[in-house]
């Protein structure tokens, strides 16, 4: 088959509590430029980056002085959107892709089918995941019982279907990793062309 244009999409959202601006580029090489004022949260995106070969850039400014909630928030919903649109019609994709990642004592598994149905369900966070802070010492922390949220907030807004799970894990810095990075591996496989795949992978013919 011949080599399609990149897939790249800009999406700019402001709110009162937020301004955000995310570039895609699903057929990058993982170059990214990230900048949302809370550094944990920039390591995770940079690895989002990295791990899926999506060129990325996001700028982000917010209420960060309140929370880190709402820039974290919005950010993923941008991402979403950005993802939903450099997928376009979505012809000769894999459309179903999964990975699953260690890091030391954690595994993360993601599964992920571009199905133009929003679906996400996160499970097997230890419960101290619901009371864990990241960083913050000084700079704005990162509450990991966001993760569920920016998961639920990347598939609804990109309108895919996306299991994520943990294992089992201990360290908070390794299971959110884990999961960040399973998610950017299975999206990549699934966002990838297959060149025995000539139109949308789907009997309805439309995704």
């Amino acid at each position: 088959m011949s080599i399609p244009a990149p897939r790249i999409a800009k999406v700019e959202r402001t709110t009162k509590e937020s301004s955000i601006s995310v570039e895609l580029n699903l057929d990058g090489t993982g170059r990214t430029d990230i900048s949302t004022g809370i550094a944990f949260y920039d390591h995770m995106l940079t690895a989002f980056g990295q791990h899926g070969s999506f060129d990325l850039t996001v700028k982000a400014e917010g209420d960060i002085e309140v929370e880190g909630h709402h820039t974290i928030e919005d950010t993923a919903i941008v991402l979403g959107q950005a993802l939903g649109q450099a997928l376009g019609d979505k012809k000769g994709i894999r459309r179903f892709g999964d990975a699953w990642i260690p890091m030391d004592e954690t595994l993360a598994q993601a599964v992920v089918d571009v199905s133009g149905r929003p679906y996400c369900v996160h499970t097997g966070e230890p419960d101290h995941m619901l009371t864990a802070v990241i960083g913050g010492y000084p700079g704005v922390p990162y509450s990991t019982v966001i993760n569920r949220h920016v998961f639920e907030s990347l598939a609804l807004n990109a309108r895919i279907a996306l299991h994520v799970r943990v294992l089992y894990g201990r360290d908070q810095h390794h299971i959110t990793e884990a999961e960040f990075k399973a998610v950017a591996r299975a999206l990549r496989a699934a966002t990838e062309y297959d060149a025995r795949v000539t139109g949308v992978p789907s009997t309805k013919g439309a995704l």
